[in-house]
């Protein structure tokens, strides 16, 4: 297990393929995926090829990706956060899931300020972007709270959302 980040609460680290089990329940909760275009797994092993195919190659590609978001205090793990390279647009993509229970707690704000500030330091990314449901404003209010601005509006996979950009040129 590769951490990458340690913030005041949490850890932020690579998924392995044991976590399929975690990636599984955290997409098979309608709320969670209520804004986002990506379909629930249909079992472990539909689990066990996203981090195959999508999450885990986004480490050796481009050194950074989708990380899984653990609780220092007790181990357990969150949700999801990290920047992925967009291949189809050629941009750096912030995104973040994380189980209902741990929502309105900042667990989203502090992972996501670590991820916007890795990409930009660590990685010397000059420009990322956050994409979210014109309807998910807590995700809209994370986005704003770390700094990020307002760019456009657009659509994805037919649902209205807002884009939001870190410039640092």
């Amino acid at each position: 297990m590769k951490i990458i980040l340690e913030t005041k609460r949490l850890r932020l680290r690579e998924f392995t393929l044991s976590d399929a089990q975690l990636i599984y329940d955290l997409n098979d909760d309608p709320e969670v995926i209520k804004y986002v275009a990506d379909p629930a797994c249909k079992d472990v092993a539909a689990a066990a090829e996203v981090l195959q195919t999508i999450i885990l190659p986004q480490y050796a590609k481009y050194n950074m990706g989708r990380w899984a978001v653990e609780l220092k205090e007790t181990g357990a793990c969150i949700g999801w956060c990290g920047i992925k390279f967009l291949e189809d647009k050629g941009e750096y993509d912030l995104g973040y899931r994380y189980f209902r229970k741990h929502w309105r707690k900042g667990y989203g704000f502090e992972a996501a300020a670590a991820s916007l500030e890795f990409g930009h330091t660590n990685r010397m990314l000059k420009k990322i972007m956050a994409c979210a449901s014109k309807e998910n404003l807590g995700s809209i209010r994370v986005l704003e709270k770390i700094g990020m601005k307002f760019h456009a509006s657009g659509f994805d996979h037919g649902d209205a959302i807002s884009i939001y950009l870190s410039d640092r040129s």
